[in-house]
């Protein structure tokens, strides 16, 4: 068990704090200095960074979670969400990788756990490809077209082949691990529909994430609605409550929160990393709180908890903090693997701290790297990242021979970040040959070309893709849209997203909406920026700052007065950050200057 203390606020106020053993409160308008905090021998580690509260109303109690308040500015608001990221179904082959890229492309995400205690990535890797291997039912899934799973299925049960709970739940597995939600939710109704396996809340759990992904978080409420009390447990309620952290609902993700409380289920380390995920990206100075309600709630972090606060420290560039909590890590016998040490290394080389980073990645290889061949990725990527063309070619060579798709993927990001655009094609042309690539692989090579401008090339890989029989869906027209508009045709990218908006079958990604408004936002066309909000909105991504930014920025550079923005926000509950509030006093058409308050 750990404990949690604050150093760096007066006596009287922690005392305060302490006694209180059911609420901790900050009141409004009062400006209260915290130093940042990591859990270290059973107190906070003080650090140069310091959190401060000005005009912010935050609650935490054991009855209750809530928050009204101003985003913090820091260097993440303005970064785009990315919730509608893989939500299509592979309709044809599946996505060919197995490894979780997510670890190696910067991208800290906690995989939602089913069970009742948060797996092992390393283990989790291993689960899934022994799965892979094993499980007859997946692949019966995947070989025919996205929507005729049920005939796979009844053809499954004609020729006599058991459905047990075991080949079911490696089938969710292999279905979940390449994000072919579609399938899985069709595999969980037939099985419902026709009585082939006696749900549990694990079941319940499944479906309504994958419900969620698919077809919104409002539909997943109702799904709740409709469980069976018996089966309405803490499962159901963490799943909707990591759902709707994964797309930074503030308001919900904290509501969710307090009804885990009310109905009493304990709170788990992963229900509070939620949190602590949310508030990474929109709000850091609420983790220290949330650490605290841990402590008090006797909470022990997780090692996800940990590599938490490591990336939230890194994107404040608090590298001195960072390296504490690492000794924290070490000191409560908590081992870094290889994703948590792939983080350390990205934050450091964007600190520009070249010999720690590669100190780490030696460490990630290992003394013999034939013996950690699954670790190539990783370091071709962060490799790539520190310029180093020699160790990129050193790690390659080292799985040229026997190459799995993910090494290929790797090394073909890594050679398009170092520009060395030939090798990317060489690598990608061996892959083409070697295996049947997905949408996805394809747009691996297709962002390269979009950021080097090589809008020819583009188009040809595209052409490739089609005449593969490669089913197109939100992925590949993000990197069709970011290929225009990189190359500076931005109304073409707007056709594009027109087109796939009328074939109607699923969601473009928030990021391909945002890529366009933004570039009409910069030219001062408002216009096509209220244009660009408003599909936003039709598609459901609403609740969010950064299309008001966007919105804001459209009419600044058009130097027009901005009128109703505020209350279009305040009608969405989303409450300015400090950099908006900026950009709309400066539009603000009623503002009092000297120079006005003269004329009048």
């Amino acid at each position: 068990m750990w404990a949690l203390r604050r150093t760096s606020i007066r006596l009287t106020l922690r005392n305060q704090v302490l006694n209180r053993a059911s609420c901790v409160k900050l009141i409004p308008n009062t400006v209260v200095e915290y130093e940042d905090a990591v859990p270290h021998h059973g107190r906070f580690l003080s650090t140069s960074h310091t959190f401060y509260r000005t005009d912010h109303k935050f609650t935490v109690s054991s009855r209750q979670l809530s928050s009204q308040a101003d985003a913090s500015n820091n260097k993440e608001d303005d970064v785009v969400d990315n919730d509608g990221v893989e939500i299509e179904d592979r309709l044809s082959e599946p996505d060919l990788t197995d490894g979780d890229d997510g670890d190696d492309g910067g991208k800290l995400q906690d995989e939602l756990d089913l069970s009742d205690t948060e797996s092992d990535p390393a283990e989790e890797e291993k689960t899934s490809r022994r799965a892979k291997s094993r499980s007859e039912l997946f692949k019966a899934i995947v070989s025919v077209p996205g929507l005729s799973v049920d005939s796979a299925l009844n053809k499954w049960v004609e020729k006599g082949k058991t459905l047990t709970r075991q080949e079911i739940v490696l089938a969710l597995i292999n279905l979940r691990k390449r994000k072919m939600y579609g399938r899985a939710l069709q595999l969980l109704d037939w099985l419902e529909s026709n009585e082939k396996l006696e749900f549990t809340e694990k079941e319940y759990a499944s479906k309504l994430d994958m419900i969620a992904k698919l077809r919104g978080l409002q539909k997943a409420e109702q799904f709740l609605a409709h469980v069976p009390n018996s089966f309405r447990g803490e499962l159901l309620y963490r799943t909707l409550l990591a759902n709707y952290a994964s797309v930074f609902n503030l308001g919900k993700t904290e509501e969710t929160f307090n009804k885990i409380r009310e109905l009493g289920f304990p709170i788990t380390p992963f229900a509070c990393n939620q949190l602590l995920i949310l508030y990474k990206k929109i709000d850091k100075k609420k983790i220290a709180d949330v650490l605290l309600m841990m402590e008090k709630e006797n909470v022990k972090p997780s090692p996800f908890t940990y590599k938490i606060l490591i990336d939230a420290k890194g994107l404040s560039n608090d590298i001195e903090g960072m390296s504490q909590i690492v000794e924290t890590m070490k000191a409560e016998g908590v081992e870094l693997d290889h994703q948590t040490q792939a983080a350390l290394a990205r934050h450091y080389a964007s600190a520009g701290l070249t010999e720690k980073t590669e100190a780490i990645l030696k460490e990630i290889e290992g003394e013999d790297l034939k013996e950690n061949m699954w670790v190539c990725p990783t370091l071709l990527r962060l490799y790539a990242i520190l310029r180093r063309d020699d160790e990129v070619e050193r790690i390659w060579k080292a799985c040229e021979s026997k190459p799995r798709v993910e090494d290929c993927l790797a090394a073909v990001e890594a050679w398009g970040k170092l520009k060395k655009i030939e090798k990317a094609e060489e690598v990608f042309e061996m892959m083409s040959n070697k295996w049947k690539l997905t949408a996805k692989n394809y747009s691996v090579l297709l962002k390269i070309y979009a950021r080097n401008k090589m809008l020819i090339k583009g188009k040809d890989l595209i052409k490739k893709m089609g005449d593969s029989g490669c089913v197109i869906g939100p992925t590949t027209w993000d990197s069709i849209v970011t290929l225009y508009v990189q190359a500076g045709e931005v109304e073409k990218a707007d056709a594009v997203l027109q087109k796939a908006l009328q074939q109607g079958k699923l969601r473009p990604m928030f990021n391909t909406y945002m890529t366009i408004m933004e570039q009409y936002a910069r030219r001062g066309d408002v216009h096509n920026a209220e244009k660009m909000f408003y599909r936003l909105r039709q598609a459901n991504y609403v609740s969010r700052i950064t299309p008001f930014h966007a919105l804001a920025q459209a009419y600044k550079n058009a130097k027009l007065p901005a009128y109703g923005i505020r209350e279009r926000m305040k009608a969405d509950n989303i409450f300015p950050n400090k950099a908006l509030a900026n950009q709309l006093a400066q539009l603000d058409p009623f503002k009092k200057t000297a120079v006005s308050d003269l004329l009048d």
